[in-house]
This record gives C-alpha cells, structure tokens and sequence, in this order.
C-alpha cells in the first residue's frame, strides 16, 4: 500500500504542482482551506503539507487543532521564516518548514526522510524504556523493575499519550480530547483525578516523578 500524503494550500497552482511532482510515489489527497484540511485528515494520512498563511483557519490553527489525534509528520509551508513564527510553528506540533519557494527535489527529499524516520519510530515504539519503567504498547502494559502495575483502560491511555511525547506539554483540555474523543460527555476536571490516580500506582513502585505538573500549562512525561 502507498504511503498517504495531504498537501493543503489556498493556492491551486502550487497544490497542483505538489499533486502532479508526488503522485508518482505517493497516494495524494488535497485541500484548500483549513475546514477542508479539517475533513480530509480522517483519511490518516502518513504526512501532511500545510501551508501557514491561509485566509480563515491558518495552518498553525489546523496544526493545534490535529496534533493530539495526528502523529504523523506535519511540514509547514511558508513564505516567510522569522523566528517568533518558528518557535510559535513547533509549539504547535510542526516537525519541519519548507520555505517558499522551495526546490521540489529537496522537498521531496525532505518528505521520504520524514517518513522514514516515522517508519523506524513506529517499528521502535512498541515497548519503550525509561530508566527503570518500561511500556509494553501493544500489550498495554507497564512494568517497574519487572513488576507489572495495573492501570485502567484511561489511565493506560493517558500514559500512553504522554509518555510517547516525552517532554511534550499537554493541557487538561487537549488530554481530555485525546484520550475521551467523542465517548466524552463531562469535562477536562477528570483527567486530574487519573493523573493523581496513575502517580499514585507508579508511587509504589518508584521515587520518580514520570508525570510532571507544567504550572498553568499542563502536564508532561519526565522520562
């Protein structure tokens, strides 16, 4: 099966050179707004071409609004590159800019290593380590020193988030859609309770902090 690319961009001719330069090798989907990119991402694809300056929602509203569904690599197209714009694009959950204009070989250079890289991440991600914990992702599981600890359905998910985004800041609010999707009906305050609920169960088992409070941001895994 190929691999599934979403190029987004206000601008038809640039979307349609994309198109036509990566059909070839690449199953192509494209949109043309930020509503339109909204819709298209349910077909998960393997990466993702937004552009940043686009009338309406801009590609870093799209960017917050797909990362805690979307893995995948997401490559900022833009005209521009000033610092405040790069800091403010990763923040969002960028993994690469591509400025304007740009080579298409060294973009298309640039697109196969980003999902080669994605490619090994997700061969190496199926049990991971950190320090003495490890998790088992495909068996749902979680082991200090080789003890097992029970988590519920919940908590596991949310360890799971966070830990495969180590570092990463995640608030209440983008936890809670993550984790609760649409069998969600309450509010964010329930994500509180699993935290205490997970440090609690990791707190029999070791003196490290794994989940770390951001204060006024959120939370993140401290691995």
């Amino acid at each position: 099966m190929r691999q599934k690319l979403l190029i987004v961009d206000d601008e038809p001719g640039i979307v349609d050179m994309l198109k036509s330069y990566f059909e070839p090798q690449y199953e192509v989907l494209t949109a043309y707004s930020g509503d339109e990119a909204l819709r298209k991402v349910a077909a998960v694809p393997d990466l993702i071409l937004l552009d940043i300056n686009m009338p309406g929602m801009d590609g870093l509203a799209v960017c917050r609004k797909i990362r805690a569904y979307i893995t995948c690599p997401i490559l900022f197209l833009t005209a521009r590159l000033e610092a405040a714009d790069k800091i403010g694009g990763f923040g969002a959950g960028a993994d690469d800019y591509i400025v304007k204009p740009f080579d298409l070989d060294e973009l298309g250079a640039r697109v196969a290593a980003h999902l080669r890289r994605e490619q090994r991440r997700q061969h190496s991600a199926t049990v991971r380590f950190f320090g003495e914990l490890s998790v088992d992702y495909s068996a749902r599981t979680v082991t200090v020193c080789g003890e097992e600890i029970a988590f519920s359905r919940r908590e596991f998910d949310i360890l799971e988030l966070l830990s495969l985004h180590a570092g990463q800041v995640f608030d209440r609010e983008r936890i809670y859609e993550a984790v609760w999707g649409l069998e969600g009906d309450g509010s964010s305050d329930v994500v509180m309770e699993h935290i205490r609920k997970i440090r609690a169960k990791l707190g029999l088992h070791t003196l490290h902090g794994y989940i770390e409070t951001v204060w006024g941001c959120g939370y993140k895994w401290n691995g």
